[in-house]
């Protein structure tokens, strides 16, 4: 902590030329590589706000892999260069790349979607919700054609320019054998063909946006503006519908997902669409929309399967959750053999790891 202090100090000195104090500095928790103190400006010429955000990255950037600090740095210098109504995370004060360190404007203490979500009030975690696909919306259509500058933004820190994520392609190649070998369930060549072609589409040009990858509850606070995003460590542009499918999965890349009550992610959904629509006015048509949010559902659901088959930690009451409910999508799209698989894999599923499966609902609308 001392030394992310001190980083935090050298940076604001070079950046505003003149010695600026931090005291009463607070570690705050978090799971990346950076170490995260929350601390006060003993006094300042500068209009800096009372209290700053440092992320210190101790550790040298990985050889050849994407660097958190790099994808972090970046992320908030392109948002940072947007008028502050567009800006959907804290404003970055300063950065040293050599020194591996940012300062950003604090948001306060307050509370994260997740303490929303578990919590007792059932319609303030509804009001998060939809704040949430909100702000995500905005996001992605306040970043939307802004791909070459974020590539240069990071090749002027050093960081490489990601290509796109091949685990979506190696589950679209892998799980059904995974399948079949652990649950007995065989992938008719059409869901298979359905799924390339999945994978194909999510790799276009169109719809591509700023993401921050990580959508786990916690790495949003719930503000009076709205719903604002933390942790960009992982922050990339790509497809934003793979984001938008979130709001069918919800929280999938989350340690620990949860259920959401009836009609709560057809309500995100219509939240996300009100402020994209400007930008991709063909996702208004709701069978486009409808299209392509099947797409990454499936491979949502197919990744995560995939993963946690291969050994990984996934809840399988939330792999069976996620197929019955991809099932229901399939159905009501028309998609009969994607519906029929999915349907069997739930039952699969249930059977090896159950019977009785089924994700519970968020502590807030139990």
């Amino acid at each position: 902590m001392i030394g992310a202090v001190a980083a935090g100090e050298a940076v604001l000195a070079r950046r505003f030329g003149s010695a600026i104090k931090l005291v009463d500095p607070e570690l705050l928790p978090g799971s990346g590589p950076a170490t995260v103190v929350r601390a006060r400006i003993a006094s300042s010429p500068f209009g800096l706000p009372r209290t700053l955000v440092i992320k210190h990255y101790p550790d040298p950037a990985p050889s050849g892999q994407p660097d958190p600090f790099a994808q972090e740095a970046v992320s908030y210098q392109l948002f940072t260069a947007l008028p502050p109504e567009d800006r959907m995370c804290p404003e970055l004060l300063a950065h040293d790349p050599a020194a591996r360190v940012l300062v950003i404007d604090d948001l306060g203490r307050a509370p994260t979607l997740r303490d929303k979500l578990r919590g007792s009030d059932a319609r303030a975690a509804e009001r998060s919700l939809l704040s949430w696909a909100r702000s995500l919306g905005r996001m992605h259509a306040t970043t939307a054609g802004r791909e070459a500058d974020f590539d240069a933004l990071l090749r002027r820190v050093g960081g490489p320019v990601q290509q796109e994520d091949g685990t979506p392609a190696a589950a679209c190649a892998q799980l059904p054998s995974l399948l079949s070998e652990t649950v007995g369930v065989e992938t008719p060549e059409e869901v298979r063909h359905y799924a390339e072609q999945a994978c194909a589409r999510a790799r276009s040009l169109a719809y591509r946006a700023f993401s921050p990858v990580d959508l786990s509850p916690e790495n949003n606070l719930v503000t009076s503006h709205g719903v604002r995003f933390l942790d960009f460590e992982r922050g990339r542009v790509r497809n934003a519908l793979i984001d938008a499918a979130h709001l069918r999965v919800p929280f999938a890349s989350s340690a620990h997902p949860g259920a959401l009550p009836a009609g709560m992610s057809e309500a995100m959904v219509a939240a996300w669409r009100a402020e994209i629509a400007g930008v991709w006015p063909g996702l208004a048509d709701n069978d486009v929309l409808s299209a392509h949010l099947l797409d990454h559902q499936l491979l949502l659901v197919w990744v995560n399967t995939w993963s946690a088959l291969a050994g990984g930690s996934e809840e399988p009451a939330a792999l069976v959750t996620w197929w019955r409910n991809l099932h229901a999508y399939a159905e009501r799209q028309g998609s009969a053999r994607l519906a029929a698989h999915a349907r069997e894999t739930a039952a699969a599923l249930d059977a090896r790891f159950g019977p009785g499966l089924e994700l519970p609902l968020y502590p807030a609308f139990q």
